[in-house]
């Protein structure tokens, strides 16, 4: 019984999201018309900018909060309560950040609507998901890899760059891609300080409007339905490209 409640779960699930991406790409395919793509494709540029920029801030600065967090940081009062502020912002509703960016980027440091107030912004979103997620991933190494290190005569630091986070890897790669997806699909705090204009970006000070802006300002003003959902063909198949090639990363990693 449960295996056939499990196997039934399993087809549920599958079949949900290959209805859905099914729906979404077959109502898409009449909006790629001939002017589709020399429209959309200064949104497709800004939204890879921000993909980009967001990951080289956030990630180097997540993996090394959780690697303090689970290697060098002592157990206590003071952990738990970072931990647990690390899970509560992790749920925050992204308007929030979208409000703090706009308030705090756009408005307090004078960067206006830009691309970069919304990096900034993002990777101030994720950064929780990369320190959880990274940090899991670690205490998931086995024991005995750090043992067998301190053992040759590695030091601390040493066996946590050598030793730990090659194994750690695989893990690592969950929280690029968890990260990617949200950056790609949010739209709120994009909105909110990076901007709307539809124009190829010169310079990370100008603004942008990004795949998911765009997809919300074609559903929400009626302009085409078309072409709402051809922009989010082209979202999902970016979101597949980028999370095969952090598969194919973490899986030679983790081989090696």
């Amino acid at each position: 019984f449960l295996k056939i409640l499990i196997g039934l779960s399993t087809i549920l699930t599958i079949g949900a999201l290959l209805w859905i991406v099914t729906y979404v790409a077959v109502r898409g395919f009449s909006g790629f018309d001939s002017t589709f793509w020399e429209e959309i494709s200064p949104m497709i540029v800004t939204t890879l900018l921000m993909i980009f920029l967001s990951l080289v801030i956030s990630v180097p600065i997540g993996i090394a909060a959780a690697i303090y967090l689970n290697e060098y940081a002592k157990n206590g009062k003071i952990m738990e309560v970072i931990r647990f502020s690390i899970e509560t912002l992790s749920g925050i509703p992204s308007i929030i950040y979208g409000l703090f960016g706009m308030i705090f980027f756009v408005t307090f440091l004078k960067m206006g609507f830009s691309i970069l107030a919304g990096t900034l912004t993002l990777c101030i979103m994720v950064l929780p998901t990369v320190i959880r997620t990274t940090e899991e991933s670690l205490k998931s190494v086995q024991a005995s890899f750090r043992e067998g290190s301190f053992a040759l005569g590695a030091t601390k630091l040493r066996t946590v760059l050598r030793v730990v986070v090659p194994s750690a890897i695989s893990g690592i790669m969950t929280a690029v891609v968890l990260s990617v997806g949200r950056i790609v699909g949010e739209t709120a705090a994009v909105y909110l300080t990076a901007g709307t204009v539809a124009r190829m970006p010169s310079s990370f000070t100008d603004s942008g409007r990004t795949l998911s802006v765009h997809l919300f300002i074609l559903a929400k003003e009626a302009i085409s339905f078309e072409k709402a959902f051809a922009t989010a063909t082209v979202l999902i198949v970016m979101i597949l490209i980028i999370n095969l090639i952090a598969n194919f990363i973490g899986a030679r990693g983790e081989a090696k």
